[in-house]
C-alpha cells in the first residue's frame, strides 16, 4: 500500500464518520430532543428541516467523497468484473455498492423533498394534516438512511476482516 492509498483510506473513513455519525446523531439525539423544543409540531418540523439543510452542507460532499474514495479503493475489482461474482470479497463488495446506490437515491429524494418550498407549505398549511405527512416522511427517510448506512458499515467491516462464506 502506498502513502497515497493510506491517505485515501483515511479520507474514506473520515467521510464515513461524518456521514454515518451525523445521521445517527440527528436520528437518535436531535430528533427526540425536538419534542422539548418549540411550541408546535410545525415549529419542530421546520427546525428539523433547517438543521437537515445545514447538515447537508457537509453530509452531501462527504457522501460524494465517500463514494469516490470507495470506487478508488475497489478499482482493481472493476478491472476484473467477474471477481464481483466469483469471490466472497467481490460478492460482499457488490452488495455494498448496491446498498450505497440505494442509500444515495434515498438521500437525494430526501433532500429534494424537504427544501424551502416544503417549509413554506408547512407555514401556509398550519393546523392541517399536511404536517403529519411531512413529519412521517422525514422520519421514514431518516430511518432508512441510517439503517442502510449502518448495514454498509457492517459490510465494510466484513470486507476488512476478509469474511468467507464457505
Amino acid at each position: 500500500m502506498t502513502l497515497i492509498d493510506g491517505f485515501i483510506i483515511w479520507i474514506h473513513l473520515l467521510s464515513a464518520s461524518i456521514w454515518v455519525g451525523g445521521s445517527i446523531f440527528i436520528g437518535i439525539i436531535l430528533a427526540p430532543m425536538l419534542k422539548h423544543i418549540g411550541n408546535s409540531m410545525e415549529e419542530r418540523v421546520i427546525i428539523m428541516i433547517k438543521i437537515g439543510r445545514r447538515f447537508n452542507n457537509i453530509a452531501f460532499p462527504s457522501f460524494i467523497i465517500l463514494m469516490s474514495t470507495g470506487l478508488y479503493n475497489s478499482r482493481f475489482f472493476f478491472e476484473y468484473p467477474y471477481n464481483f461474482i466469483e469471490t466472497d470479497y467481490g460478492i460482499l463488495l457488490l452488495m455494498k455498492i448496491v446498498l450505497v446506490i440505494i442509500t444515495f437515491a434515498s438521500y437525494i429524494i430526501h433532500i429534494k423533498s424537504f427544501g424551502k418550498e416544503t417549509e413554506a407549505k408547512i407555514i401556509e398549511n398550519r393546523g392541517s394534516g399536511y404536517i403529519n405527512i411531512i413529519r412521517s416522511k422525514i422520519i421514514n427517510y431518516g430511518r432508512l438512511t441510517v439503517i442502510l448506512s449502518i448495514i454498509i458499515l457492517l459490510l465494510a467491516a466484513f470486507l476488512d476482516a476478509g469474511i468467507k462464506f464457505s
